[in-house]
């Protein structure tokens, strides 16, 4: 297994040095930033708004390959879209970073959430990590100071907001016909965001409001029948539809496990390895089908495309799963979603990078952008990051 390990580990690396990145290094724009749309065919936007969780997640994606890689060209690239961040897409006036702005950096959807606060922290600590610039990390306790005196309501977090922070409905992040003033999905990246901030600053604030994060996620979100987490809420916590994502329940077994690591809390880091192995062993029982993972179950029906975040999180999912519990089973899992991705998902043409959709039958859905406001190297890099970073602490321990 040391040996197949290696080889998944050789395997990503190349992916993310060889193909990943240099894809997205043709997308920076020299006007700032990068590119806001190149579509399924290939063909690129120059034009078309700026997403601001895709500079988010493009910053996070350079920082943390530099700091694996060290490579100087990465950290330029990171510099490139931090620059962009700070100067055009955080509001001086109101505070908080817009959902999106022009092609030239002028603000376009000015919305204000939650969950693009929080990739913005996310984002923001790793290039303090990889540069140490601490303009960076300021900006990333000023948007963390923001969320906690903008957003908290009587139940949490709200979610969506105008550019002035009045309450705003929450289209962003609903789905499946449903219209949820709360979500899983940004407790989750709050969760993700919280943790890489005390990574760096060990803020007491900043432990507190995790550790809360964590307990809301273990008493309402996770499903201990379903070993699932529940995805659309109402104002008060209240479960609305019926859908469970896949993709999301397998990334959340990790992020949870490592904010825990992080927390250096054994309280919780007991409690949340269980959960982490018990959401993994559900999603292998239930969504693993043909050598993939299908999207998700709603209302009775389960969407089998493959979505190219959730086979990228599910190779990450089940190495941590088998890293907490030593069953091969899982190790195999992961193995296997690498080689349905190396087949499948990877775009093979000259200018891809990877299908964002395939048809349960192995065809690629063309559909969705090759890049945009959702389209991103963050879960694919992600990946193969985490996957170098696990496969080393395996074989040398």
């Amino acid at each position: 297994m040391i040996e197949q390990g290696r080889a998944l580990a050789a395997d990503c690396r190349r992916e993310l040095t060889e193909h990943i990145l240099p894809f997205w290094n043709q997308l920076s724009d020299p006007r700032g930033g990068f590119y806001g749309r190149m579509d399924a065919a290939l063909k690129l936007y120059p034009d078309a708004p700026k997403g601001v969780i895709l500079h988010a997640r493009i910053l996070w994606a350079y920082s943390s390959a530099y700091l694996a890689l060290q490579d100087p060209a990465l950290l330029e690239h990171a510099a490139h879209a931090y620059r962009f961040l700070r100067t055009c897409c955080y509001d001086k006036a109101y505070g908080g970073m817009f959902w999106s702005v022009t092609a030239q950096g002028e603000p376009c959807d000015t919305i204000k959430h939650t969950y693009n606060q929080a990739f913005c922290i996310y984002g923001l600590c790793a290039y303090y990590r990889a540069s140490g610039d601490v303009t960076a990390l300021e900006l990333a306790e000023k948007l963390f100071d923001t969320i906690e005196k903008k957003t908290p309501d009587a139940y949490g977090y709200g979610e969506a907001f105008t550019r002035d922070w009045q309450p705003a409905d929450n289209e962003a992040l609903s789905e499946n016909g449903l219209s949820a003033v709360k979500t899983m999905n940004t407790v989750l990246h709050l969760v993700e965001a919280y943790t890489e901030l005390y990574r760096v600053t060990r803020r007491e604030q900043v432990a507190q409001r995790l550790r809360w994060l964590l307990d809301l996620t273990r008493n309402r979100i996770y499903d201990p029948e379903r070993c699932a987490l529940r995805v659309f809420f109402d104002g008060q916590w209240n479960e609305i539809g019926d859908v469970y994502s896949y993709g999301h329940d397998i990334e959340a077994s990790w992020l949870l496990t490592r904010a825990c690591d992080v927390l250096e809390d054994e309280t919780y880091t007991a409690a949340f390895a269980e959960i982490a192995v018990r959401i993994a062993g559900k999603i292998q029982s239930c969504a693993l089908e043909q050598g993939a993972l299908n999207d998700e179950y709603a209302a009775g029906n389960i969407n089998k495309k493959r979505v190219w975040w959730v086979e990228a999180e599910g190779v990450v999912g089940f190495l941590n799963a088998y890293q907490l519990s030593g069953d091969p089973a899982f190790f195999r899992t992961a193995q296997q979603l690498w080689r349905y991705i190396r087949t499948y998902q990877i775009d093979r043409r000259e200018g891809g990078e990877w299908h964002a959709e395939v048809a349960f039958d192995n065809v690629p859905m063309q559909v969705f952008d090759m890049a945009g406001p959702w389209k991103c190297p963050y879960h694919n890099s992600r990946m193969c990051l985490e996957t170098m970073q696990r496969i080393r602490a395996m074989t040398q321990g």
